[in-house]
């Protein structure tokens, strides 16, 4: 007989109710989309922030350069030392990791920058990269090198075209795979894998640095970066911060944005279902006062216009989700060109935040239990 009576109350109601469903869905579709942003933006921002770079950088401790077969190198480290323990730590959290031996040798009789690296691991550590040609994919190609596209233009270099390098007594033979476009200075550098470049600098299993990017919020960075630097204590371990304090810093601004955002659309929804059950209140004080003289109790008579509003904050909450979870999908297609996949939490936590809000809202209907059956009846 109860939910009888609140279906009744819906049905009679649909003029009224209609402005307060449709709140109800407005709010709960933006909500829902906001918390589906808030809950999936963190891994598209970290895969945004990926883009620029390594976010960790690992280098010998400054000190005087060494002479190396009559040759002035910077401080180098032995490449097993942090390879061994990028291997040991946590792989999850690790985007990319590529060790750096830089040479200055000479091409056309014309001083350039090589740097010999992970070439399979460029793609990664710089997914900015517009190249001209092939990547390199394997550590083992030695024969074939990326340019930077100023060198290229230097020495006249195009795809497939043969390059020697010297350095010192010793010169390597390369074929050039592609040309690179970085927008930086990268586009003043040869890069080749490392095993070419330690064998041309007869600097074996010697490196200059190396970068570290970590996928995470600014705090799960220097987090790896103190694990990195408990485990390599004779080195500098150098969060790069600007990249990782941008990152927190841009997350943070976005939180408190959608926070707002919630919250002003919460008091907005209250305030619109406020409005209507106040001029839904004045229209039953008839019907509250025939209930009461038939002996109805006021917590039954209020427990029945509570529940009509909490199925109607129910109902208007659930197809809000939908609707907003179909809204977020939208916006990361827009904002991050990837769709955002709705989370399954955000369903239960519209739904009950918008219950709040109706019952918040119905405050009116709380009033009614002050009518007064005799005044009614006489039709005041």
């Amino acid at each position: 007989m109860f939910w009888r009576l609140v279906f009744q109350l819906l049905r009679g109601s649909r003029g009224r109710l209609a402005v307060a469903i449709i709140a109800i869905v407005s709010g709960a579709a933006v909500i829902s989309a906001l918390l589906n942003l808030d809950l999936g933006v963190q891994n598209k921002l970290t895969q945004e922030f990926r883009s620029l770079g390594a976010n960790i950088v690992i280098s010998p401790v400054s000190g005087a350069p060494a002479q190396i077969s009559g040759a002035e190198v910077p401080s180098l480290m032995p490449e097993k030392d942090v390879v061994g323990v990028l291997q040991q730590l946590p792989s999850a959290q690790l985007a990319a990791a590529a060790p750096y031996l830089y040479i200055v040798a000479r091409a056309q009789n014309i001083p350039v920058v090589v740097a010999g690296t992970w070439l399979d691991q460029s793609q990664k550590l710089d997914a900015t990269w517009k190249v001209e040609g092939n990547w390199i994919a394997s550590r083992d190609d030695n024969s074939r090198c990326l340019v930077g596209r100023n060198v290229a233009r230097r020495l006249h270099l195009a795809v497939g075209n043969a390059l020697e390098l010297h350095y010192l007594d010793r010169s390597a033979h390369y074929s050039v795979a592609g040309i690179v476009d970085a927008g930086g200075t990268d586009d003043n550098q040869i890069f080749a894998n490392l095993r070419a470049v330690q064998a041309l600098a007869n600097l074996p299993e010697q490196i200059g640095l190396a970068q570290v990017s970590v996928a995470g919020t600014a705090q799960v960075v220097a987090d790896y970066a103190a694990r990195l630097a408990a485990a390599l204590p004779q080195y500098q371990v150098r969060p790069i911060r600007q990249v990782a304090e941008a990152e927190g810093a841009l997350l943070g601004r976005i939180r408190l944005l959608i926070v707002s955002m919630v919250l002003l659309i919460l008091i907005l929804t209250a305030l619109c279902v406020l409005g209507t059950m106040a001029a839904l209140a004045m229209e039953r004080r008839k019907d509250v006062g025939l209930m009461k003289s038939l002996g109805g109790s006021i917590s039954r008579i209020v427990g029945i216009f509570l529940a009509e509003v909490g199925v109607l904050g129910a109902a208007g909450g659930l197809l809000g989700t939908i609707l907003g979870a179909a809204l977020s999908y939208w916006m990361g297609l827009r904002v991050f060109d990837t769709a955002i996949a709705p989370r399954w939490e955000v369903f239960p936590a519209t739904i009950a935040l918008m219950i709040v809000v109706t019952l918040t809202g119905a405050l009116p209907l709380r009033m009614l239990g002050n009518v007064k059956p005799a005044e009614i009846l006489r039709g005041e």
